[in-house]
């Protein structure tokens, strides 16, 4: 059984890789109104949104389940978890440093490749930043291992706040600067933003990797051969999972360039790519919920209390979530305007896009069953289902409908992921989840949610109270239903 003080360690690391990596994305979130509001159009954050789709992917290419597996090893041979660490980074380094080589190698036939022919250097910007980025991800691996939660947090900030102040500077500052003092900016051209971007990216991600300088140097120990070819066994299952993963959640930004080809492509992916980010909210919900659920779930196993506990869990995640999605769809007249109004006309996803991260969200509370009794193989074959279903939707109705069918193509994926874990988890490790429950809170939403898009031809001060009025009739009915829970809660922290 873990000591107070190991449990004590655990919750307080917990909070603080949570909140730097919550933060650390809320703030990140503030560059969207940036953007939109100074990019010359939405094409250019078309183009923006299409890349860091990219990235996202060649990510977990290049780290191949290698921080996992690091965390494995490590624990498995804690005498030997520098060498363990040693090797995972070479391992990782020496395979970043290939991809860079071979991008830029070929630079001219992948630029065309991915319609990007007029501006290769976009791609020698990014493919140094994923390198980077895949090196730093064992590096902050290391520093989880070693349980130094501050050094994390605290590079992961950093490097938030040099994107947020350089991007504020070039996209705020340097263009009053080039009209008032011409002769100061002949560095600055207005025509080239998203190259701004992107290289603001990259300066700031090494002087990241040099924080790393003395975790760097105990690759001093060298590659282990034998123990790299034991890592990369235990580790190429979970790069298909993490392949097919993150495919369910960039897809539709990668493959929209093929399938609308153009400057209008880009427009309306960056439509789509803007207005999709107000639904992040819920993005960032399931993110927190994960740093506190996931440690819970591992430490109470599989047995009759655990899964009790799920049950409960999965209805008060579903109730927060839909409280969420209702306060952002009764607010949508305020919250619009974290974009430009050029973009408004892709308002109509943002739903959408909120109900595929609820059924991400309820996907993940019933991933744990597969964890839980070691068959993980299930995860990467439901995401590879949903993924392909994804892309089905895409490739079929983006050419009618466009970025609708991308919005609908996430609740299509994340819908099928979702049944096909609740039917075969409650066949392989079944759980009593109040199914009944959770629908009526569904169909309640549903209903409050036709109301408020009722209420749209009001005056804003009449909508906006109507939505108020009909957010609390959802709050009241669930502070009736469940009002033992609420009682118990009250009555423990009056005691205190």
């Amino acid at each position: 059984m873990a000591s107070p003080n190991s449990l004590k360690k655990l919750f307080s690391d917990s909070i603080i890789y949570g909140l730097s990596s919550i933060v650390g994305r809320f703030l990140n979130y503030l560059l969207v109104p940036l953007y939109t509001y100074t990019l010359v159009s939405s094409g250019s954050y078309g183009i923006v949104t299409n890349f860091y789709a990219y990235t996202a992917l060649l990510l977990v290419l290049l780290t191949f389940g290698m921080e996992t597996t690091f965390f494995y090893f490590a624990n498995k041979h804690k005498e030997q978890s520098d060498k363990v660490f040693s090797t995972a980074l070479y391992m990782v380094g020496s395979v970043a440093l290939t991809f860079v080589i071979v991008v830029n190698a070929l630079l001219t036939p992948i630029a065309s490749a991915i319609g990007y022919a007029d501006h290769p250097e976009y791609i020698t910007i990014m493919s140094v930043i994923v390198a980077f980025d895949a090196f730093q991800a064992i590096l902050f691996a290391f520093l989880r291992f070693q349980g130094r939660a501050w050094k994390f947090a605290i590079l992961k900030l950093l490097f938030i706040v040099m994107n947020i102040g350089l991007n504020l500077g070039v996209f705020l500052l340097a263009p009053r600067i080039a009209v008032t003092h011409p002769a100061m900016m002949g560095w600055y051209n207005a025509d080239a933003q998203v190259y701004y971007i992107f290289l603001i990216n990259l300066l700031c991600t090494v002087p990241i990797t040099l924080g790393f300088i003395p975790e760097i140097k105990r690759m001093r120990h060298g590659i282990d051969m034998r123990l790299a070819g034991q890592m990369l066994r235990y580790s190429w299952p979970l790069l298909l999972l993490g392949l097919a993963g993150i495919l369910n959640q960039v897809a539709d930004k990668i493959c929209y360039r093929f399938i609308m080809p153009g400057p209008e492509g880009d427009a309306q992916l960056g439509i789509y790519g803007a207005c999709a980010k107000i639904a992040m909210i819920m993005a960032m919900i399931t993110q927190a919920f994960r740093y506190a659920y996931e440690p819970f779930v591992f430490g109470g196993g599989s047995g009759k209390g655990s899964k009790e506990s799920q049950a409960v869990v999965m209805k008060y995640f579903v109730i927060f979530t839909l409280l969420a999605f209702l306060a952002v769809m009764a607010y949508m007249s305020l919250l619009r305007h974290i974009i430009s109004q050029r973009y408004w006309e892709g308002l109509r996803v943002v739903p959408i896009v909120m109900l595929a991260e609820i059924f991400m969200g309820i996907y993940f509370n019933l991933s744990f069953w597969y964890k839980l009794i070691a068959k993980t193989w299930w995860g990467a074959v439901m995401s590879a289902i949903g993924c392909a279903t994804l892309l089905a939707v895409n490739f079929i109705f983006v050419p009618r409908y466009g970025y609708v069918a991308c919005a609908w193509g996430g609740v299509c994926g994340y819908g099928v992921c979702m049944l096909m874990s609740y039917f075969l988890g409650q066949h392989y490790n079944p759980v009593r989840y109040p199914v009944k429950a959770i629908a009526g809170y569904f169909a309640l939403s549903a209903a409050l949610f036709a109301a408020m898009r009722a209420t749209t031809g009001l005056a804003p001060w009449a909508s906006l109270t109507l939505n108020t009025l009909l957010l609390g009739i959802y709050a009241a009915v669930v502070a009736w239903n469940e009002r033992e829970l609420l009682k118990r809660v009250t009555a423990k922290f009056s005691r205190r």
